[in-house]
């Protein structure tokens, strides 16, 4: 911590370097997003009071916006004039905006002598085309990995990869501290493993191309292996947070925003210290984590109300020079503990950081980049449950690389289609003037007045979004949905859909990625789930009605907490109570002598799992539908049977059932729509797992629209075909029903 007087002076040359800066004539206002947090954002929020302070004329709204949304809110907002002036955000993402028009060049602040153009931070920010090196966005910080340890636990924290496996041997097999361990990291990370792959010499990118299965990827990919097998199951980031302050880990590997999450020893935390990561023993190369570049980026004409205004830029632009100033600089380094380029200070922490910075390697920005993540992350899963050697691990994300970065189809002529949507359109205007005539609407259209509020929130609200989301799936599109480019390519996504041809069902490393696969898992999902939340409901509500169970409202008022949780909540705590090693699940199989169970290692379990959770949340439905059923049921109807000697199984199967499947059968069609597109408890729980297998059509095609490659096109071919089976669906069960109910 900085002294008082530290502090003033620091204060003072802020000040100065505010009152220094040439700003705008005329009064301006502009608008930053940002999602900084904890003292990087007290720094933010004190640098800009101080220097609105010399410029008491001009205006600086800044907005936090959480990290997780950020880039999409940018991307949704900024093309259609809503978006801010300025915003930071890391540097990963530049070349999708540059071709999408999100950010504008910029030139950089007189206030810095310019970086020598093999300056990694400078690099990272300029993209190149055949005509010139342009250069977007102002460099604030750099972030990367380096290891954190704990004092208490280690004495010194190893140099080589070998000796790092030997702590993580030594203290697992420590007797006397079971759930201790030397090393742990979020072990199916692709970000936190390209460390490794880089330090033996592999990474994601071979003579320009995607090359995942190199032989020095394979090494790393058995490291990782035998590494994972040492240290905690299922790991996460909050999972590793907690283990580290508990002082149950000796070793984590993390960025600068750890600092934040640690706790103080004053309050429980450990003794810590942080260090470079370790060179790998066999190539004698350290290890290179990727180096992100958080920067300021100038947003294209993002104001609607004056875009393109002179002072507005002018503003933008100049205080983009305050904020990268040397005193600001050193005020965000020394008290947000950022690792700021040019800025020296006297903090160990924070010169390891900068130390680790130099061996590390920016990270690239093209598309092909973020099309690796979800391979990767497939692979190292694979790899940490022990079903893939290094070997198959690596080719199989490879394959999937392959899969899902596959050409685009061919544009098409459109004319065909606007022929067969015209005819198609003149056959439904005439259907629906038969309509009218035949009823005489013209007679009676001051009764359509009473539904035309309810018929317009409809079109508005389920049609037009429909119509919009059909039209798309037409396209091909490149870039952002709302400012890409768009190809017209006709139906050539739904007959990719449909034939499955990139899917074969022979492969295990890809029938998960097959339509059909998908379409049977979703199918045995609904009717599972269906059947259980029937059967615990109606169990339920003929148990409380009974007059000898005491306390009925009170059951019946805790009962129906599970469906008044928001289900995103129920299903996050689930998943916590099937964590492998830390789930109260297998605490509870422990009690019975059994040994704990993988939940999201086979489809069986994770299968399971899901369906454990979704029951849950769906059977009080079913028990409140029924229980509003029964009290319209006369209890003489089964004396009656009772006296003429029919079983308690005869009167609920020919007396009870047949009156509740009037109100059963609607709740019955309601609760398989609910079920069929349930993407939460999917994505929450068992994320897919394993490999994609119990994904069901809806979060299959999330991911296809926003995981791999952003292709919304497919991704809405997707949602029509879903669309189309779900009408299949209910008209099915339509006829079951014998009447119509939906």
């Amino acid at each position: 911590m900085k002294s008082g007087t530290t502090r003033a002076l620091v204060g003072a040359l802020v000040l100065g370097a505010a009152g220094a800066v040439t700003h705008p004539a005329h009064a301006a206002e502009i608008t930053l997003w940002h999602a900084w947090r904890g003292e990087e954002r007290t720094v933010l929020e004190a640098a800009t009071a101080d220097y609105q302070s010399s410029h008491p004329n001009d205006t600086i709204e800044l907005v936090f916006v959480p990290y997780e949304g950020l880039a999409t809110k940018l991307e949704a907002s900024v093309p259609r004039g809503n978006g801010p002036d300025l915003f930071i955000f890391a540097h990963e993402k530049l070349s999708d905006w540059v071709t999408t028009g999100i950010v504008r060049p910029v030139s950089r602040p007189l206030t810095h002598e310019p970086p020598p153009a093999a300056d990694p931070l400078h690099a990272a920010l300029t993209v190149s085309d055949t005509a010139a090196t342009t250069t977007y966005g102002w460099p604030l910080a750099s972030k990367c990995l380096a290891l954190f340890y704990n004092k208490d636990l280690l004495r010194e924290p190893p140099t080589t990869t070998d000796a790092l496996l030997r702590i993580a041997e030594q203290l697992r097999d420590d007797p006397a501290h079971p759930t201790r361990w030397g090393f742990a990291w979020e072990a199916t990370s692709a970000y936190q493993n390209a460390a490794w792959m880089h330090g033996f010499g592999g990474g994601l990118f071979a003579n320009g191309n995607v090359a995942l299965n190199s032989a020095e990827n394979v090494a790393a990919f058995d490291y990782i292996q035998r590494l994972a097998a040492l240290g905690p199951a299922e790991t996460s980031g909050t999972l590793i947070t907690q283990l580290f302050n508990e002082g149950k880990v000796a070793m984590v590997p993390n960025g600068p925003w750890f600092l934040g999450e640690i706790e103080p020893p004053e309050k429980g935390g450990p003794r810590w210290g942080v260090t470079t990561l370790p060179v790998v023993s066999e190539t004698a190369r350290p290890m290179s984590p990727w180096l992100t570049v958080e920067a300021l980026f100038l947003a294209r004409d993002a104001r609607s109300a004056n875009p393109g205004s002179p002072e507005q830029e002018a503003l933008a632009r100049d205080f983009a020079a305050y904020l990268q100033s040397p005193p600001v600089a050193l005020r965000r380094a020394t008290e947000a503990h950022q690792i700021v380029p040019g800025v020296a200070v006297d903090d160990a922490v924070l010169t390891t950081f900068q130390a680790q910075a130099k061996l590390a390697q920016p990270m690239p920005t093209t598309p092909e980049m973020s099309r690796t993540w979800e391979p990767l992350a497939r692979a190292f899963r694979r790899l940490v449950r022990g079903t893939a050697t290094p070997e198959q691990a690596a080719a199989e994300a490879q394959t999937t690389y392959l899969i899902v970065s596959r050409p685009a189809p061919e544009t098409v002529d459109h004319r065909p289609y606007a022929v067969v949507f015209g005819a198609l359109v003149l056959a439904a205007t005439m259907y629906g003037v038969r309509r009218l005539v035949a009823v005489r609407a013209w007679q009676s259209w001051r009764e359509y007045l009473w539904i035309a509020p309810g018929g317009l929130a409809v079109a508005a609200l389920v049609v037009a979004p429909f119509l919009v989301g059909a039209s798309v799936s037409l396209f091909e599109v490149s870039g952002s949905a709302t400012n890409g480019s768009w190809r017209f390519i006709g139906a050539q996504h739904f007959v990719d859909i449909l034939l499955s041809r990139d899917f074969p069902l022979s492969s295990p490393s890809t029938r998960a990625l097959s339509f059909w696969f998908t379409l049977a898992v979703t199918i045995v999902w609904t009717l599972t789930n269906v059947v259980l939340h029937v059967s615990l409901g109606v169990f339920l509500a003929m148990m409380l009605r009974e007059p000898w169970v005491r306390l009925r409202s009170t059951f019946r008022a805790l009962l129906i907490l599970p469906w008044a949780v928001p289900n995103y909540i129920t299903a996050l705590a689930w998943k916590g109570m099937f964590h492998q090693q830390f789930g109260a699940i297998n605490a509870l199989l422990g009690l019975f002598g059994l040994a704990p169970v993988s939940w999201f290692a086979h489809w069986s379990t994770a299968f399971a799992a899901n369906v454990a959770t979704n029951t849950w949340l769906g059977f009080p439905f079913m028990m409140v539908v029924t229980l509003g059923a029964l009290q319209s049921i006369p209890r003489e109807l089964e004396e009656a049977a009772e006296m003429d000697g029919a079983t308690g199984w005869q009167r609920f199967r020919l007396v009870t059932l047949p009156l509740l499947k009037p109100a059963l059968l609607p709740a019955v069609v309601l609760g398989s729509v609910w079920t069929f597109n349930m993407f939460n408890v999917i994505y929450l729980v068992s994320g897919g797992e394993p490999d994609g297998s119990t994904d069901i059509l809806v979060s299959q095609a999330y991911r296809w629209a926003f995981t791999r490659g952003h292709r919304y096109g497919y991704g809405a071919a997707y949602a029509v075909i879903i669309f189309g089976v779900m009408l299949v669906q209910s008209r099915v069960l339509n006829k079951l029903a014998g009447r119509k109910v939906v």
